[in-house]
């Protein structure tokens, strides 16, 4: 199921466990991220978290997660610390498509204010 899928990705984010991380994904993963060209295969995914990511402490808190057949949508906000040592506070949304019951593609948006 998609949200317990979803939580559990989370989660081991939150907790940098990069091995059980790798469950989630489908080997072909596309994610798409601000900031960055679109991490394609689980090969370079897991070098984004393991050696390239900014962040280096993260919680995350999802509002809602919602599922329709292989698609879904994922919102909340993430608190944490940057490798800088600068805290930050974002609010986030995300859109996935689902392939052999793991995350296929994944597309990261941030909330910040316009103005």
């Amino acid at each position: 199921m998609a949200d317990t899928l979803i939580s559990r990705m989370f989660h081991q984010i939150d907790q940098a466990d990069w091995t059980e991380l790798a469950t989630c994904f489908h080997p072909e993963v596309i994610y798409e991220r601000p900031g960055y060209e679109p991490l394609v295969g689980l090969d370079r995914l897991m070098r984004f978290y393991r050696d390239e990511r900014a962040i280096v402490e993260s919680h995350h808190t999802l509002d809602e997660v919602l599922r329709v057949a292989e698609s879904g949508a994922a919102w909340g906000q993430v608190v944490g610390r940057l490798v800088t040592g600068v805290a930050f506070d974002l609010q986030f949304a995300e859109i996935y498509r689902f392939t052999d019951g793991l995350v296929a593609v994944r597309r990261s948006y941030f909330f910040t204010p316009a103005v």
